[in-house]
């Protein structure tokens, strides 16, 4: 009975953290680790801002460009598309401040939520 009890928390308690995954992305966001190919690094001036409309915003010092944003069903997974470049993150870590993402093309990224 005990194990059942424990595995019921477990999966409400995973519920409630995923289920406001979509909630919590939204604002903006800064860039204050990069690793890629094992070397760590921390990037210039880098911020992404996520709007409730799906729309998105990426600045690199004074450069910024608009695009569309997308979390997949089970929030394992964010989407950002500028242009014709669409880039898929697999989500490892993702709260109300921190945010931890992967792929291929650009390695692991940590973000901080400043607004």
């Amino acid at each position: 009975m005990k194990k059942y009890l424990i595995l019921l928390f477990l999966l409400f308690a995973g519920i409630a953290t995923q289920a406001q995954t979509s909630k919590e992305l939204i604002g903006k966001w800064k860039l204050v680790k990069q690793t890629k190919n094992g070397v760590e690094s921390t990037p210039i001036e880098t911020y992404q801002v996520f709007r409730e409309d799906g729309s998105f915003l990426g600045i690199n010092g004074d450069k910024s460009r608009e695009g569309k944003w997308n979390l997949s069903k089970d929030n394992s997974k964010l989407t950002v598309k500028i242009s014709v470049i669409s880039v898929k993150f697999d989500i490892l870590f993702f709260d109300s401040k921190r945010r931890v993402i992967k792929a291929p093309e650009v390695g692991t990224l940590e973000y901080e939520k400043i607004e």
